[in-house]
């Protein structure tokens, strides 16, 4: 793995702003298919009131429809957390449950603690959760597609592997953000350009809430400020891929 992680400076922009802004500035570098490097809705914030989660995936395979015999998940833990000194900067912990549909749930408050304790800032998995409000209680930002209240047969088969999720696919480095929204993607070629550039996006979306808010707006002023507001973003646009 041979990505460079941001600076802290850089990944603490990126949690200034929310997983939609930052899908719209990846669009403006064109770097990739604008339906492409987010997951779908099947993935869901399991607490909608936290704030932006930025990390890189650290990746597992999971399931919990085998029989026993295998070992459960406790005993690979300890593979996983050792796992984070190979992702370069605050790790996701990152699950494709290989059970479709989910059997039981990936995760619960004891997994959530142990991550938490060796960095990692979050959990996605297309699986399922529980102890959810064990995890809230410690503010561990997790992603499922819905809670089951056992655990069955839990295994973690594979660390740190391509992995699929929600319709992504999530390689161990990848930079992940995520909020209430859903999760996405930021390739790590642009991630510092993105972080720097969010806050001028920004501002060019005001050019046209501002003016909504003014209690002047009518159809054709609008139609003046939404120009407006593209011009900016385009010349925006521009300067990144210069």
């Amino acid at each position: 793995m041979s990505t460079t992680g941001l600076s802290q400076e850089d990944l603490d922009l990126l949690r200034k702003f929310d997983t939609p802004t930052i899908c719209n500035v990846i669009e403006i570098f064109d770097i990739r298919p604008r339906n492409a490097g987010y997951m779908d809705s099947r993935i869901k914030a399991c607490f909608p009131e936290m704030p932006p989660m930025v990390g890189y995936a650290c990746t597992a395979t999971y399931r919990s429809d085998a029989p026993p015999g295998t070992g459960d998940v406790y005993s690979s833990i300890d593979k996983q957390v050792a796992a984070f000194e190979e992702i370069p900067g605050p790790p996701v912990v990152v699950f494709q449950d290989l059970d479709d549909p989910s059997v039981a749930a990936t995760f619960g408050e004891v997994m959530c603690t142990t991550y938490k304790t060796f960095g990692a800032v979050g959990l996605v998995t297309s699986g399922t959760a529980r102890d959810l409000d064990q995890v809230r209680e410690i503010g561990f930002p997790a992603f499922s597609n819905g809670a089951i209240c056992a655990h069955s047969y839990c295994h973690t088969l594979s660390v740190n592997v391509p992995v699929r999720v929600g319709g992504l696919p999530v390689t161990p480095g990848d930079l992940l953000h995520g909020d209430c929204n859903g999760v996405t993607s930021i390739p790590n070629e642009i991630a510092s350009a993105v972080a720097q550039v969010s806050a001028e996006y920004v501002e060019a979306e005001e050019i046209v809430l501002e003016h909504l808010r003014s209690g002047n707006a009518t159809p054709s002023s609008l139609g003046d400020v939404r120009l407006e507001c593209v011009n900016v973003i385009q010349e925006l646009s521009k300067r990144v891929q210069a």
